[in-house]
This record gives structure tokens, C-alpha cells and sequence, in this order.
């Protein structure tokens, strides 16, 4: 067994129209661990919501350099398998809270035997996200054969609680005219 409960919220009729608290309630009630919602613009992903539940926080990524599976020359297949999971680079409180609530979307028990890993890389406040497999090759050498899919994530906020469009509060937002006025200074 994988440990996962997941499924598709959208009702015939409802496309689209999908209330972001009346879903965080339901998953609560179904005891889910976290509400992931993935916002599309012409058929291309461009942001994500990711909630930890119950009591939160709600994070909102910028989604960019989306590469599907099947996108990917000498893809591996994925095994149901639980993964390793690998924050890197999560240096400062912010990244570290971000860190904690991306690694906690996996299994924190991971079957090694299936060899899948599941990077979160920060790098100048983009975090990249990439799903490998161990390949184990003649005279000890180690492959990695990636599995995808491949995406950059940005922080645009992240919100104290569940998700709350107007009475929620933010522990930390995106302010373009703020930030990037010194390319040195990071985040995450």
C-alpha cells in the first residue's frame, strides 16, 4: 500500500467552480493531509496551492518549466512505491517552514527497495522539483534515471491557517517593487 488518499473533487456540472473552503472542509472531514490545487491557463499549469491540513499554512507557488513524464527523453515508469525525500537548500526560517511543508506532501516512511527519490532544490529563491530513480550499474556505479514530472516552483505567499482569501493572515508575501531591488538577497 502507497498511503495515499487522493482523488478528483470537481462534480459533474461544477467544472472549475470549485470553493477553496467548502474543499479544505471536506478534506478535514475526511481526514486528508493536505488540499493541493493546481491552476491551469490555457491548458498550461502556472500556479499551485498547496494546504496543509488541518490548521495549515497555505502555500501559493508561481509554476514554470513544466515538464510532464511523457515529455521527458528516457523517462523511467514510477512504481507505487513510497520515495526519499531530499529538501536541499531550505537555509533561512521562511525556507525552512516551506521546506517542512513540501516534504510533508510524501510518506515520511520511504521503501527504499523501490529506489525513487523526490528532490526539492532551492536555488536563488526557485525551488526545482524532480522525481529520480537509482539505476545501479556494473563495478558499483550509481545512475539516476529521472521519472518526472519536472517543474520550477517560485513562493509567491504563504498564509497562516487554510486557505483564506479575506480574513487570512500572511506570514510572508511576494512584493515585486520591494524584492527585486537586490538580486542578493534570498528568501528561502
Amino acid at each position: 500500500s502507497s498511503g495515499i488518499n487522493a482523488e478528483w473533487p470537481l462534480r459533474p456540472g461544477k467544472r472549475g467552480k470549485v470553493d477553496m473552503k467548502e474543499l479544505v472542509k471536506e478534506a478535514i472531514e475526511r481526514e486528508y493531509s493536505h488540499v493541493v490545487v493546481i491552476n491551469e491557463d490555457m491548458k498550461k499549469p502556472n500556479s499551485i496551492i498547496v494546504s496543509h491540513l488541518p490548521e495549515g499554512p497555505t502555500a501559493t507557488f508561481r509554476l514554470t518549466s513544466v515538464k510532464l513524464k511523457k515529455q521527458l527523453k528516457r523517462h523511467g515508469n514510477a512504481t507505487r512505491h513510497r520515495p526519499e525525500v531530499i529538501l536541499n537548500n531550505f537555509k533561512t526560517r521562511l525556507g525552512h517552514s516551506v521546506g517542512r511543508m513540501l516534504g510533508s506532501l510524501f510518506h515520511m516512511d520511504p521503501e527504499f527497495r523501490g529506489r525513487n527519490v523526490v528532490t526539492f532544490h532551492n536555488q536563488r529563491d526557485f525551488i526545482f522539483f524532480r522525481r529520480h530513480r537509482y539505476i545501479f550499474k556494473k563495478n558499483a556505479r550509481v545512475g539516476l534515471q529521472e521519472l518526472g514530472p519536472r517543474l520550477t516552483l517560485k513562493l509567491r505567499r504563504l498564509q497562516k491557517g487554510t486557505f483564506d482569501t479575506t480574513g487570512g493572515e500572511y506570514e510572508w508575501y511576494y512584493n515585486h517593487k520591494q524584492m527585486d531591488v537586490n538580486r542578493r538577497t534570498f528568501f528561502l
